[in-house]
């Protein structure tokens, strides 16, 4: 089995708001990260280059605050169509659109989509909003992911994009997630990175579906902040938020994480065996 990065971001850039789009693309030039999202033979060469064999198209819709719409899923199953064994298309539906259950079975279904993205920060709600009835479409995503067995990705952590409200980002807010769903596979993107560290790591080892993802969170601090990291070696899946910022290059990001202080066997199974289980070869017959 072959590397999988489980969070790059190779998204429709044209879409984002002028704001947004400044923070994104500090490792490769403008040129080639537009000519990659143009051209994904080009990505899959960058990959090959990385070491990287399979790697999850992390693609959300955040007009307000990032600029993405629903073309956002149109875009990445089109994109993921030039490799499907190694691109995973995810895609979003925001809990406010109509029938927001109907069109995760669409994406899945007719699409190609992979798995789901929420955003809190970005998309401006909280996770368990559905419980006291904000947000009622929540309980239909999830409830769709959970038929249709497809991930879903959840931000936690904190972000600095101009607009984005961190509160939404404590990893606590999706225990009600887990616990009204146990059949939902649910990824801590970033790992509540750099605030609530200890909650993701809880809610990692209390729930069986729920999977810690290490993204965007530099190696050299992953052990101060994660010191017993090994102890959810089933849960971990590692991932660059590549080109996001801060990250200039996966191999640098593969490199200095293959090289922590941890047991090699779960390094190697963070890399390989269990994104295999999250992101399984093929989608999962219903």
């Amino acid at each position: 089995m072959g590397v999988t990065d489980c969070h790059v971001h190779i998204n429709p850039v044209w879409e984002m708001r002028p704001e947004a789009r400044a923070l994104v693309g500090h490792g490769p030039s403008t040129e080639r990260l537009e000519r990659m999202v143009h051209h994904p033979e080009e990505f899959l060469a960058y990959l090959d280059g990385c070491g990287v064999e399979r790697a999850v198209l992390v693609n959300y819709v955040a007009p307000e605050v990032i600029g993405y719409t629903e073309k956002t899923n149109e875009f990445v199953a089109e994109y993921a169509k030039a490799d499907p064994e190694r691109l995973i298309a995810i895609g979003s539906v925001l809990p406010s659109a109509k029938n927001p259950g109907q069109r995760v079975h669409a994406l899945v279904g007719e699409l190609g989509i992979r798995g789901i993205k929420l955003h809190p920060p970005h998309q401006l709600f909280e996770p368990n909003a559905y419980v006291r009835g904000d947000l009622p479409g929540l309980r239909e995503i999830y409830g769709a992911c959970e038929d249709d067995r497809v991930p879903v990705i959840v931000h936690t952590g904190t972000s600095v994009f101009p607009g984005a409200r961190n509160r939404f980002g404590q990893p606590m807010l999706v225990e009600d997630v887990a616990v009204d769903f146990p059949r939902l596979t649910i990824v801590l993107a970033h790992g509540g990175r750099p605030l609530w560290m200890n909650e993701a790591m809880f809610l990692a080892r209390r729930f069986p579906n729920v999977y810690l993802e290490l993204s965007s969170i530099p190696p050299g601090r992953l052990l101060s902040w994660f010191p017993e990291l090994a102890r959810v070696r089933e849960k971990l899946l590692f991932g660059s938020d590549w080109p996001g910022p801060g990250v200039k290059d996966i191999r640098a990001n593969l490199d200095s994480y293959r090289a922590l202080a941890l047991p090699p066997e779960v390094i190697e199974q963070s890399l390989t065996t269990n994104p295999e289980r999250v992101f399984p070869r093929r989608a999962p017959a219903k």
